[in-house]
């Protein structure tokens, strides 16, 4: 931790103001007084500011915690609770008896807590503007306080003694303990760790200020938190800033995250709503970076099994990987579960063709190898992981060392200081148990009906000659019934898709309401589906009044139904019932490249190559991966969508026109955008897959350097057009020009020029000059040398 000499010069004048002879004024609480939990907010005692408050706060449905908050900000952020493992329901009570004692009992009389003070002779309570909650004799002394008894918050004027611990909450609404702790050990040495949760004991240290005389924790009024030694001499600045407690509210919290954070807020603005903000710079979060801190032999790491960890502007984020999701959305740090079947360990059939890898950079998983491989290739690496059943996920570094790791895997973290490729193993297509469980449930459910039927109707003489026909009846009505259902969703061949009824998408948009985008033949909406655990999904509905959209509605469902490639968005399901023709996509948390690329701020140039390449790749896969060539006919930034670790997924196939195996070209009527579209649609010449190239070069460019193909306010008339000032200055050799505030580029700029040239390459006005997209992939790995390309002719500007 560094300080400027202005900040240690401060420092060490403040810690010569007092901080334990605070004048405290307090309003007694008299022997044989009471607070009961009940729904409104007079079930307090306040401070004699009014600044604190002790007493009953309702937790959500759950029950009321006995508890000391800040009174006079909206936010009443707790600072201390006694029973925040055993809510008590409405009706509990906290009473300071006629002899001293001080307890809290549930609404049948049970005791959940109580004071031990220290021997007898209470004579009165008291809630101090400092935060504190006394029990105190006649004399004034002190018996028992709440500082001595800390749960995850220290406050100015308190301080922490050898053998005194915070526990972090369970989650930000749960206020039992949790999985992190803060100790003052009798060895002197302060540290951070995980528990053995659900137990309290010591798990795993992350962070310590290694230090042998530690003997106090101080948080003065001049806030200031620093560990001393027993001569008072300061060992360790844990928050060297000095903000006034007379002007700012002020605490310290162990998070439920596992990281310490020091909070102030003003007074002249507490009757206000808002957060608090952190005193802190990010750089001095207690630790810095959890993510990388937590490194455990035994337990989940920063963000629980199966998941990953990456440090946010305002600490660690959580997230599930491909495949996963997670276990409870209200506890991130409770870790992600898998969302497919596991892979099969028999020999006969490994299953190899039904799992594939989520390829992740900046990525790890310490600990954990249960093998462990080197000087081998990447491609030996996965091909290893993917033949073994026990494998979840492979790490490869450039070293040529390939670890494998098996579930759950744990200590997840991104962050880009790591190095290598991480490489999770996920389930292309999910598990149809359940819905095929349902249906024999549903089977066996009518069968049912029938038999019973048929048993009470058999004791009558007279129902006896009318069983045939009631069982007739009863037995058409049922195959009738599934008859209509099948007919709302006819079963296309060849692809694992979910069908919707028109009602299940309504009720999971919210009747259509929040919309994601609108096309010329479209409107897609969020929705979340609450039979798949909440999951958000993106449900684009045709527009019944464009002509032949039923054609356009087979193209898409056809074209995406059986592909499955991480560089796609995959169709999850569709609803073809009535007018009704909707489309079930997986939901893109980070929107369309267009507004990713053309954003602000500028997206670093790593990520753009990253996104280029998968690009790449998914239109390779379309092309003669697939079991049917396609051609997607609209490649634009706009149908290039980005998921939660900003892979491209190339979307929207409604303009795609499938080729037959014997089929490299075709006539067709113009498609595609303005702008992206390949000279050969103007000329009336056939099409082949030769026209995505093109409109992947148009796209590559406008990756390379964050700005639209055709911008009308230029500085000059030149720059109007982008292939066209690309290729100019890369004959110039000024690509330079081309770059606005890029340091990242221009210090790469021999990558820059190769990408461009490999552009040009794909604008080629001739499409027997432009390379393929096996081709291109290839110059972008680097495993193609990228020659100098012709120029691709000036036909580019004639077309916008």
């Amino acid at each position: 931790m560094v300080f400027s000499v202005l900040d240690l010069l401060c420092f060490f004048l403040f810690m010569i103001l007092p901080y334990s002879t605070i004048a405290q004024t307090s309003r007694n609480i008299s022997l044989g007084s009471s607070l009961t939990a009940r729904n409104d907010d007079n079930s307090s005692w306040a401070s004699p500011s009014g600044e604190f408050a002790f007493g009953f706060q309702q937790i959500g449905k759950d029950g009321f915690l006995l508890a000391i908050w800040f009174n006079k900000i909206t936010e009443r952020t707790i600072v201390w609770s006694a029973n925040g493992n055993n809510l008590v329901p409405q009706g509990s009570q906290v009473e300071l008896t006629s002899d001293g004692q001080f307890m809290l009992n549930d609404a049948t009389g049970k005791r959940i807590w109580y004071a031990e003070s220290a021997g007898t002779g209470v004579a009165y309570a008291a809630m101090l503007d400092t935060g504190n909650f006394v029990l105190a004799n006649q004399s004034s002394s002190t018996l028992w306080q709440s500082f001595d008894q800390p749960t995850d918050t220290i406050l100015p004027t308190q301080t922490l003694n050898q053998n005194s611990n915070l526990y972090a909450r369970y989650t930000a609404t749960n206020y039992s303990r949790g999985r992190f702790l803060f100790a003052l050990q009798s060895d002197g040495n302060l540290v951070l760790y995980t528990t053995n949760f659900p137990q309290d004991s010591a798990n795993s240290a992350y962070w310590s200020t290694k230090t042998d005389t530690g003997f106090q924790i101080i948080f003065n009024q001049s806030g200031i938190i620093y560990l001393a030694s027993r001569n008072g001499s300061v060992l360790n600045p844990i928050s060297p800033n000095a903000v006034s407690i007379q002007d700012f509210y002020q605490r310290a919290t162990l998070e439920y995250d596992g990281v310490l954070r020091h909070y102030v807020y003003p007074k002249s603005t507490s009757s206000s709503a808002g957060r608090w903000p952190v005193a802190w710079s990010t750089s001095t979060f207690v630790p810095p970076n959890i993510c990388l801190s937590i490194v455990e032999g035994v337990g989940g790491g920063a963000c629980g099994f199966n998941s990953l960890c990456r440090l946010g502007d305002e600490g660690p984020i959580c997230q599930c990987p491909n495949g996963y999701n997670s276990i409870d959305p209200n506890d991130a740090l409770r870790g992600c579960k898998q969302n497919f079947v596991p892979q099969s360990c028999d020999q006969a059939s490994p299953e190899t063709d039904l799992f594939d890898f989520q390829e992740m950079q900046n990525t790890n998983f310490p600990g954990g190898d249960y093998e462990h491989f080197r000087g081998v290739t990447e491609d030996w690496c996965r091909q290893n992981c993917l033949n073994d059943c026990f494998c979840a996920v492979a790490i490869f570094n450039p070293a040529g060392d390939c670890f494998k790791k098996r579930l759950p895997f744990s200590n997840g973290m991104i962050d880009s200081s790591i190095s290598g490729k991480t490489l999770i193993k996920f389930g292309k297509v999910n598990s149809t148990l359940k819905s095929a469980g349902g249906a024999n449930t549903k089977k066996k459910d009518n069968s049912t009906l029938i038999l019973v039927g048929s048993v009470l109707l058999s004791s009558s003489g007279v129902l006896n000659f009318l069983l045939p026909v009631i069982t007739y009846l009863v037995v058409s009505r049922v195959y009738s019934r599934n008859a209509k259902v099948n007919q709302s969703h006819p079963v296309m061949s060849g692809m694992n898709l979910k069908y919707f009824t028109y009602e299940e998408l309504k009720k999971a948009t919210n009747e259509f309401k929040e919309e994601l985008g609108r096309g010329a033949s479209a409107t897609v909406f969020k929705g979340v589906l609450v039979s798949d655990n909440g999951k958000c999904v993106a449900v684009k509905s045709l527009d019944t009044k464009v002509r032949e959209n039923d054609l356009e509605f087979r193209a898409e469902v056809s074209a995406i139904g059986r592909t499955n490639h991480r560089n796609l968005v995959q169709l999850l399901g569709f609803c073809n019932e009535g007018q009704h023709r909707i489309l079930v996509y997986e939901f893109m948390s980070n929107g369309s490249l267009a507004s990713f690329v053309f954003g602000d701020p500028m997206p670093n140039w790593y990520q753009r190559r990253q996104i280029a390449l998968g690009i790449a790749r998914g239109l390779l896969y379309l092309h003669e991966e697939c079991s049917g060539q396609i051609v997607h006919c609209d490649i634009k930034p706009q149908n290039i969508l980005l998921d939660d670790y900003f892979t491209a997924r190339i979307s929207d196939f409604g303009l795609a026109k499938l080729l037959r195996m014997d089929q490299t070209r075709t006539m067709t009527a113009i498609r595609g955008t303005k702008g992206y579209v390949a000279p050969e649609w103007f000329r009336s010449l056939p099409i082949t897959v030769k026209v995505d190239v093109y409109s992947y070069g148009i796209l590559l460019l406008e990756i390379i350097f964050c700005r639209k193909h055709f911008e009308a306010v230029a500085e000059d008339e030149d720059q109007m057009i982008l292939a066209d000032w690309a290729y100019d200055c890369y004959k110039q050799k000024k690509l330079h020009r081309l770059f606005k505030n890029d340091d990242e580029a221009i210090n790469d700029i021999n990558k820059m020029e190769k990408y461009v040239m490999i552009a040009i390459w794909c604008i080629q006005e001739d499409p027997s000059l432009r390379p393929t997209m096996k081709k291109v992939t290839l110059m972008l790995e680097g495993t193609v040398e990228v020659s100098a390309p012709p120029d691709p002719s000036s036909f580019i500007s004639s077309i916008l």
